[in-house]
């Protein structure tokens, strides 16, 4: 007579099929997820499961019951940190692209050739690699948290490689005179907004959150200390910058200041705390509007450059900055990013490197602009409207180059 095993029970039942049954570390007996027509399958079976446990490697399948929809709702929100902007976008990207498919599968039996055939469908069906590299990235980052933090899942089953690779296009940067061309195209009121983002190398919800008191308009420092989120069936949040890098301080070249000191004078109100860039009601303006308002498509295309998006002002701005000679890490201070090997300043000090920076961008700005001139053979400078001043203080020359087109 056989003796008893060491771990488990086998079991042949009236099928001539063998059931297994083994106890967890809390003492309690499982069964088997299958039974097995032959003895030695039941067997190896036991032996795989005692190893795992052995080496800490077995999750109670009860656990991975739960589908990966439940799993990543509660794994969003676990994570209080998370901006609602961050919150609505792993949303909208679940339920677009994942959901359908793979919210309803049992995190235990998920696995590489599973995604792999989700990724490609979703291929299939037209979505652009960088949208389905966005929504495999989610996928990824919650698994791994079922992974590392909950034990649920001995591997992530993502892993296939390339599939989180975002394939770039290769955004164009505007010339001096195509980012003036630009920002005389466009209504008066909106003319400013171009300037300071292309040369402050701002983004979208920091230039749009810019109040008075947070620009010196003789020395065209700029301190941006929040920002606007546009967020879905919320509206517009103002937020701190994500990050500490993201609060800072920027120097416009001096080229840029006579326009917008007469945006100061024109279109905002006195009030420390008044929005530097409003719409004609004098409200935030939000990023999709900003497009109608300045009849964006049409005006880019009329000035050859297709394509070109607001975000492409902050890229061309960070080019500039690259060509006047700015260091890697002034760059990162410049535009607001999170290094550990970039020295940060912040609200209280614009440093010396990046007033440099926007004088030897003004210096370029200059003589591009002279150079402009004299192939235009234009020697007077154009007038403004009623509503803005005649002359501004402080006019470096500029005052044609930069006044609006009616």
């Amino acid at each position: 007579m056989a003796g008893r095993r060491r771990f488990g029970s086998i079991r042949k039942r009236d099928s001539g099929r063998y059931q297994v049954r083994y106890p967890g570390p809390d003492g309690q007996l499982r069964p088997a997820p299958m039974t097995f027509a032959r003895k030695s399958e039941a067997e190896r079976f036991l032996t795989v499961i005692e190893s795992q446990m052995m080496r800490g490697e077995w999750v109670d399948p009860e656990r991975v019951k739960i589908t990966v929809g439940e799993y990543t709702e509660r794994w969003i929100t676990q994570r209080p940190k998370l901006r609602p902007r961050t919150v609505a976008l792993y949303r909208w990207l679940f339920g677009k692209y994942i959901e359908a498919q793979l919210g309803g599968v049992e995190l235990g039996r998920l696995d590489t050739p599973l995604i792999r055939q989700w990724r490609a469908d979703l291929l299939g069906k037209g979505v652009s690699e960088n949208q389905t590299a966005k929504a495999y990235r989610l996928l990824r980052a919650v698994l791994m948290t079922a992974v590392n933090e909950d034990e649920l899942l001995r591997r992530n089953p993502c892993r296939i490689p390339g599939a989180d690779q975002e394939k770039s296009s290769e955004r164009p940067v505007l010339t001096f005179r195509q980012v003036f061309a630009l920002a005389d195209a466009v209504p008066a009121r909106y003319r400013a907004i171009i300037l300071v983002s292309a040369f402050g190398c701002l983004r979208w919800g920091e230039v749009s959150a810019l109040q008075r008191q947070d620009i010196d308009a003789d020395t065209g420092v700029i301190r941006i200390r929040q920002q606007y989120t546009e967020i879905r069936g919320v509206g517009l949040v103002l937020s701190s910058p994500k990050s500490r890098a993201g609060t800072r301080n920027v120097a416009l070249p001096p080229s840029v200041l006579p326009a917008l000191r007469d945006h100061f004078s024109s279109f905002v109100d006195e009030q420390d705390d008044a929005l530097v860039f409003t719409n004609e009601s004098g409200r935030p303006i939000w990023r999709g509007n900003f497009n109608k308002l300045v009849a964006w498509m049409p005006t880019v295309t009329r000035l050859g450059v297709p394509g070109l998006h607001f975000h492409d002002l902050r890229h061309t701005g960070n080019t500039f900055a690259s060509r006047a000679g700015a260091s890697t890490k002034e760059l990162m201070a410049r535009m607001g990013h999170d290094s550990a090997q970039a020295a940060m300043i912040y609200q209280h000090a614009t440093s010396e490197a990046d007033l440099a920076i926007a004088a030897a961008v003004d210096k370029a700005v200059k003589a591009d602009r002279r150079k402009a001139k004299k192939e235009s053979g234009e020697v007077a400078p154009k007038k403004t409207t009623k509503t803005r001043k005649k002359k501004d203080d402080g006019d470096d020359g500029m005052a044609g180059a930069v006044a609006r087109k009616r």
